[in-house]
């Protein structure tokens, strides 16, 4: 499992050039290679076994999704702050973690990124506690680069307050969050409602935390991840008062001067009600919001506050967090020695995204809507529908509830698009009972159409999530912490409202109208929930097509313009994670089967299937494809939050390829569905 890189100073064009190379050890040419069609349609029903093989018993789909070892690393920190550490889930822990070091010495957020300093901090902490030695070569060698770039005072404040709660960072040093904000009413800026749902859940709890500012004994000193222990935190200058940066600053001051002056029965009944809403938000499963961020922050939270390791709660919240945990038979850890078993926390799970692409991309490649598979699926995925109010609510209190969410359980989150997509592959299936169907989908489509933004586009969990304030905090210096409308998002479900014959309705058009001003100049659209400008068009361009644009509308052809513009030389598409921050990889990356997949789905929507680039393209997914009939795709091609949080969906790189392959064969959906 030792993470092989490309580096991280190879320009676009090389990466993108040394493609093929990459992809050569498993390449096959089913049917003859002179006859696309019939090589497309092969290459199509492989994959289509591939993934009915995988599907589970219940009905459902799920691969396993990746993102960074700081999931792994904060899994053993919080079991070290419980006394709850085992010797087995530590050492295979530190199995992973070590086998996803780069040689250099520093851990990526993504495969083939550059080295990232808290992701390294928090790495080398968690070996620490595994009983690696810092005169280890491997330990030295990330120890010397934290330093390097800045040591421990340069990492970002959800890892210091890691360190804080062993004493290796001093709480007075870190931003305040008081649990008081519990109080703000829902109009007031800075409320927790006015924070995108991920990040609600985490400052809930972390406001207890804040004000508990709880030390554990650390267990050893971690001088050599300062650039000077006897100053670890140099005074930093305070930016300009007449400034946003410096409001905030000085406002934080004063929020310290606040915390040393609290009244106790006020703060005591603020982290209470803290304490009512985190535990009122535990889903069935004993998970908060189906992610383990909010998980691992509630559980020391109520902790903090009484909530011992046997109160049902706390047993249920750290059995949820198990379950996150993916165990693996070996792995390869420094100098290529073999080590095992090993395990890697997953940050989420997305049976819900996983199963309705996935009855997609079945039903693209021909898969009849009767067959047993894809009926099993349907009835999952209807039995998921949740039908109770959520967080959502407190924006738009009298929309009846209908959508669906991205995970196992998580009904006070469910997001538009996982809703958009569930009825898409809902209407590819003949199920026996038409009308359980029918009274689904109309639930999430009104569901849908109640939480459009004011801008006619629609965010992922809320609507009109849209406040400045919260990105300005000095707490929030890691990743998005707001959910403003996006362009994939608002594509999935125009996709859908076109699918369901409301195309002409006017809450879709003014999407169309939407995603129609939100194109780049380049003719690409920006991709928030996957990677970057190839996800966004992938999503846009098919959606504006079923909504009634016309291939030849001027949008359609830039895009189809920058598509052919960007395609790699081995007829695939990739884009980099760089991206999101370097203007020079928009558009570029090494070739991946998933970014191909979004590529051939927006120029077949567009009219180009007799094209040379879809040709080309077709003739990548062929030519990469597996034995098994899967793919092979190291590259991350989500996005959790623009560049500060990646993700490797593990479906990807089958559903989309799928898709386009069926799609290539068989022609576009239909969107029969007439009406108004």
């Amino acid at each position: 499992m030792t993470a092989t890189t490309d580096g991280s100073g190879g320009t676009p064009a090389s990466r993108a050039a040394s493609a093929s190379d990459r992809t050569t050890d498993h390449r096959t040419t089913p049917g003859d290679p002179g006859n696309l069609g019939t090589t497309a349609l092969l290459t199509a029903q492989r994959s289509v076994e591939h993934l009915l093989g995988r599907q589970d018993a219940q009905g459902w789909w799920k691969a396993d999704l990746e993102t960074n070892v700081t999931m792994d690393a904060e899994d053993l920190l919080l079991r070290q702050f419980l006394g709850i550490q085992d010797e087995k889930t530590t050492a295979a822990a530190a199995v992973f973690i070590r086998g996803e070091q780069r040689e250099d010495g520093t851990w990526a957020t993504f495969y083939g990124g550059p080295g990232e300093l808290s992701t390294t901090i928090e790495a080398y902490v968690a070996l620490r506690l595994a009983g690696d030695r810092p005169d280890d070569p491997h330990m030295e060698r990330a120890a010397a680069w934290v330093r390097a770039q800045g040591g421990l005072a340069a990492s970002r404040v959800f890892t210091r307050i890691w360190l804080a709660l062993f004493g290796w960072w001093k709480w007075e040093d870190l931003p305040e969050l008081p649990p008081e904000l519990m109080y703000l009413p829902s109009w007031f800026p800075l409320n927790i409602y006015d924070f995108g749902c991920w990040a609600r859940q985490t400052i809930v709890p972390l406001t207890v935390v804040s004000a508990e500012r709880p030390v554990r004994p650390a267990p050893f000193a971690l001088d050599e991840l300062h650039t000077d222990r006897h100053h670890p935190n140099p005074p930093r200058p305070l930016a300009p008062a007449a400034s946003w940066d410096g409001l905030f600053q000085r406002l934080d001051r004063l929020l310290h001067g606040y915390h040393k002056v609290a009244l106790r029965p006020l703060r005591r009944a603020a982290m209470n009600r803290a304490a009512r809403w985190i535990i009122e938000r535990q889903e069935n499963d004993g998970c908060w919001g189906g992610i383990q961020p909010p998980a691992v922050y509630s559980v020391i939270a109520l902790h903090l506050l009484g909530y011992d390791l046997d109160h049902p709660v706390m047993r249920a919240g750290l059995e949820s967090l198990d379950r996150f945990a993916v165990w693996r038979d070996e792995s390869t850890g420094p100098g290529g020695r073999q080590e095992g078993p090993a395990r890697m926390i997953e940050a989420c799970q997305s049976p819900v995204w996983d199963t309705c692409l996935t009855v997609v991309a079945l039903s693209d490649a021909g898969v009849p809507g009767d067959h047993p598979a894809l009926v099993r699926a349907a009835d999952w995925m209807l039995g998921e529908q949740i039908t109770r109010p959520g967080d959502w609510a407190v924006r738009r209190p009298r929309l009846a509830p209908g959508g669906w969410a991205f995970e196992f359980h998580n009904d006070n989150y469910p997001d538009v698009d996982d809703t958009a997509e569930v009825v898409l592959a809902l209407r590819r299936v003949k199920h026996p009972d038409p009308s359980r169907v029918e009274e689904a989908v109309a639930r999430a489509g009104n569901w849908t159409l109640g939480m459009q933004s004011k801008s006619g586009a629609w965010g992922a969990f809320d609507a009109d999530n849209t406040g400045t304030f919260p990105n300005r905090l000095p707490f929030c210096d890691f990743g998005e912490v707001i959910d403003p409308p996006s362009a994939d998002v608002t594509a999935h479900v125009v996709e859908m409202l076109a699918h369901e014959g409301r195309a002409h309705h006017p809450r879709a058009r003014r999407g169309v109208e939407w995603l129609l001003r939100e194109q780049e100049p380049n003719g690409a659209w920006f991709g928030r929930w996957g990677v970057n400008h190839l996800y966004g068009t992938g999503a846009v361009v098919p959606a504006l097509v079923a909504a009634g644009v016309p291939v030849s509308h001027p949008a359609i052809r830039r895009a189809v313009g920058w598509l052919e513009s960007v395609q790699n030389d081995d007829g695939g598409w990739g884009e980099d994670l760089r991206s999101y921050r370097e203007e020079a990889w928009i558009g570029r990356g090494v070739s991946t089967p998933s970014q191909t997949g979004w590529a051939l789905l927006a120029l077949l929507a567009a009219g180009e299937r007799g094209g040379a680039a879809v040709g080309r393209g077709v003739s990548f997914l062929a030519a990469t494809q597996r034995e098994d009939g899967s793919w092979d795709e190291p590259y991350f091609t989500g996005t959790g939050f623009p560049w500060d949080f990646s993700i490797n969906y593990h479906i990807y790189r089958q559903v989309f390829p799928l898709m386009a392959l069926g799609r290539y064969v068989h022609g576009e959906p239909s969107t029969g569905r007439n009406g108004a």
